[in-house]
């Protein structure tokens, strides 16, 4: 494990991803011993040459106290409500606490919408990019203001990843209230710490959490994010924030998730791992074969059927003949539009209906293969 501690202890670029109850008490107010604690950590580690980006939960929750709410709300507006106004506070009390050691910090809001169009994608990239050139450490957090139940990262965890991914990190530290990955529930007796986990293999029989009362994110979503992070070829360290320093200096604390090889185009590794199919298309067989197996792209004729309602550029799961979801894809067609092109070629479609239909509905670049999900 020796060579996965170094990798996180000598990482030139860090996203550390902190959640809600990690900074806040259970009333929604933000705990300035907290989230100073982990700003002394940062700092150091910032002082030492590391550049890091910290993606941070706890807005909604910072929103609870100053709206008198005493628990998170279940509906979407009033989460929004909370989230507008926890979301200054936070920041705030990162900018007093980090400009104890001369650091700015500058705040950049997500959905999941901007890991997904190119436009936006890049755009992301870019100024996350010109800020650490900068020296400004940014926080992330998911823009839960405008986001919408469809478009939600849902969690910051699977947002940390993604973003480790976008700006190229070298280790990517999960900071929970738990100090580690256990086999089953940290209460029970006899549950062991799982030091590290090379694979899925490891997974194997491990009893996952259920959420926290405050954040959105459990046990769950942080191995999903470590699956995202590692299959990007970045390590991971999942640990509880009072053992921050220690895992940044590769310590052996909490678990350590061993990176695979593989390199994915990040809106790509969006679809696979952040997304639910707005609607299905169903493919016959040699469509299958093609988008799977030749990765070619979809056409028109090669699509039976069609559910659900969805706009072009949004998201869509692919089916074969006996309904199994075998990859996703980025739709360039309304839902509406589609019956009438089923079944027909490019040419007649051109011929038929105009020049602008001689194309796929999904571009190849644009096509995720969900084998793990067979």
């Amino acid at each position: 494990m020796h060579d996965v501690r170094d990798q996180i202890s000598s990482a030139a670029r860090v996203v550390v991803k902190v959640g809600s109850s990690s900074l806040t008490t259970p009333q929604g107010v933000i705990d300035g011993d907290r989230v100073d604690a982990l700003a002394d950590v940062l700092a150091a580690r910032r002082r030492a040459g590391t550049q890091i980006v910290l993606v941070s939960s706890g807005a909604i929750a910072a929103g609870l106290g100053p709206l008198g709410l005493s628990s998170r709300p279940r509906d979407l507006a009033t989460q929004q409500a909370a989230a507008s106004v926890g979301q200054g506070v936070l920041v705030a009390r990162y900018t007093s606490s980090f400009a104890r050691y001369g650091l700015r910090v500058g705040q950049v809001l997500l959905t999941a919408d901007d890991m997904m169009r190119r436009s936006h994608h890049a755009n992301a990239q870019r100024t996350l990019s010109r800020l650490l050139e900068l020296g400004i450490m940014p926080v992330v957090n998911e823009n839960d203001t405008v986001a919408t139940d469809e478009i939600r990262f849902g969690d910051n965890d699977r947002l940390a990843a993604l973003v480790a991914h976008l700006i190229h990190a070298d280790a990517l530290v999960l900071l929970s209230d738990v100090d580690a990955l256990y086999d089953g529930p940290p209460s029970r007796a006899g549950s062991r710490r799982l030091a590290e986990i090379r694979g899925p293999e490891d997974l194997v029989g491990v009893e996952l959490g259920k959420n926290g009362s405050v954040g959105t994110g459990g046990m769950v979503t942080k191995v999903q994010a470590a699956r995202i992070a590692t299959g990007a070829g970045i390590p991971v360290v999942l640990t509880a924030a009072a053992h921050a320093a220690q895992a940044l200096a590769g310590a052996d604390v909490g678990t350590f998730f061993h990176p695979g090889g593989r390199h994915p185009g990040t809106r790509l590794l969006w679809l696979a791992h952040a997304t639910t199919g707005r609607g299905r298309l169903h493919l016959d067989d040699g469509a299958v074969e093609a988008v799977v197996t030749r990765r070619k792209s979809l056409l028109p004729a090669g699509v039976t059927s069609v559910e659900g309602e969805f706009a072009a550029g949004d998201p869509v799961d692919l089916c074969g003949p006996r309904g199994r979801v075998v990859a996703r894809g980025l739709v360039n067609f309304d839902a509406g539009e589609i019956p009438e092109l089923m079944g027909r070629s490019t040419k007649e479609l051109a011929s038929a209906l105009g020049p602008e239909y001689e194309r796929e509905l999904i571009h190849r670049d644009d096509i995720v293969i969900l084998e793990a999900h067979h």
